[in-house]
């Protein structure tokens, strides 16, 4: 068994009622000024806390253990797994708006390979929560790297802010890059240049 990484998942808090979630959003429309007892809005806190169990679904599900099955008859095969432009869908823990995106998800197995599934589900673990990408980015590498002690592990997010483009500096168009690179993507350029370029990035 795998010991679970460090400070991945967030310490439990006392989770209010669902009525108590929906007199919360019928304050913030009274907020931002209009009426939660109009017909249109009559509806709108149940939605918003439905809506709400969909987007923070991470907050339910356990990395580590969705990479915990593993097969080892992969006939020797030693060179990169690379799943590219998997759907990223988070949330700016800053303004609470989305965060939209690809992730590319690489790793060198060292003896043991893992469905390529379980790849993307990883990455909506821990998407399916308030982040940063800086966070993100990593968790998704550390744990990756702690589960299936790979020889390397790479993760590069490619994604648009919300924050940036509805609201604030309004830069449409602007995507934010980040990656980690952990074992020999870290520590071989070659073969980090490899990964780039199966990613396509130079």
């Amino acid at each position: 068994m795998v010991a679970k990484p460090l400070a991945e998942t967030p310490m439990p808090v006392a989770r209010p009622s669902r009525a108590e979630a929906e007199a919360a959003v019928r304050t913030l429309l009274r907020w931002a000024g209009d009426d939660p007892a109009r017909e249109g809005l009559l509806d709108t806190p149940a939605r918003v806390v439905r809506s709400y169990e969909e987007f923070f679904a991470g907050y339910a599900v356990d990395p580590v253990a969705v990479l915990e099955r593993t097969f080892a008859e992969t006939e020797g095969y030693d060179e990169i797994v690379l799943l590219k432009d998997i759907r990223l869908e988070s949330y700016c823990e800053h303004h609470m708006v989305p965060i939209i995106g690809r992730a590319h998800v690489a790793y060198l197995p060292s003896n043991r390979v893992v469905g390529i599934s379980k790849l993307a589900r990883v990455v909506q673990a821990y998407a399916k929560r308030l982040q940063i990408q800086e966070k993100l980015t990593a968790q998704i590498a550390n744990t990756i790297e702690a589960v299936l002690q790979p020889r390397g592990v790479g993760v590069v997010i490619e994604s648009e802010h919300q924050c940036m483009t509805t609201r604030g500096v309004h830069q449409h168009g602007a995507s934010m890059v980040t990656s980690r690179m952990l074992g020999v993507f870290r520590d071989d350029a070659n073969t980090r240049r490899e990964l780039m370029a199966l990613i396509g990035k130079s």
